[in-house]
């Protein structure tokens, strides 16, 4: 009888120091500043294209940047359609539909850069190498944004970034009929750059804030 006690009591004891880690690192998460904040949602996004990559290989690169700005019209869309009905039934929730809209938006910078190709022609090292390049360059623009709107975003619900993506789409979609061609707008690239940026915004919202009203 004293020895299950004393069982039950080491039970209880392991269980709060566990409980007071679990507290100690959902304190340190909660109150990580956006670049930490940013890094993290990174990191995911990140995980899964290269996971997706070693899958498929590099065989987006025979997407034209249309096609890319297509893709990612299509989960921007399915993300209003959920915040709209309230209700999916099928497949990525509105947190899965933002990370592919990060990967999308940096495919689409890659495209940009290289034209599409007729064939998977770069390495996973080489894909991940540009990917790095241009997911610390819209880090850079937003650390830059944040220090002139002093972090505005926060304040946001998450369907304006919806909204938001969807503008930047409609944008972007006008410049391709204008051949990429602009009179004193910013150019395909920067709509893609703030895209991927809403849409880490958007996955900070669900990661690390309760919704507000």
């Amino acid at each position: 009888m004293k020895s299950c006690a004393y069982v039950v009591e080491n039970i209880k004891i392991c269980l709060f120091l566990l409980l007071q880690l679990f507290n100690s690192y959902l304190f340190s998460i909660l109150n990580m500043d956006t670049n930490q904040q940013f890094d993290h949602i990174a990191a995911i996004c990140r995980d899964i294209f290269s996971k997706k990559l070693s899958d498929y290989g590099a065989a987006w690169r025979i997407m034209r940047p249309a096609s890319v700005t297509d893709q990612i019209f299509i989960k921007a869309n399915r993300i209003r359609s959920i915040e709209t009905k309230k209700v999916s039934l099928v497949g990525d929730d509105i947190r899965g539909e933002l990370i592919a809209i990060v990967n999308y938006g940096i495919i689409g910078l890659i495209q940009l850069e290289l034209g599409f190709s007729e064939q998977a022609d770069l390495s996973k090292e080489q894909v991940l190498e540009k990917y790095d390049h241009y997911l610390q360059a819209a880090k850079d623009l937003m650390t830059a944004k944040n220090h002139d709107y002093d972090e505005a975003w926060r304040l946001m619900r998450p369907e304006s970034y919806t909204d938001l993506i969807l503008m930047k789409l409609y944008r972007t979609k006008q410049i391709e009929r204008n051949a990429g061609k602009t009179l004193i707008s910013e150019g395909i690239d920067a709509n893609y750059y703030d895209m991927i940026n809403y849409a880490v915004f958007g996955l900070i919202k669900i990661e690390f804030e309760k919704p507000s009203c």
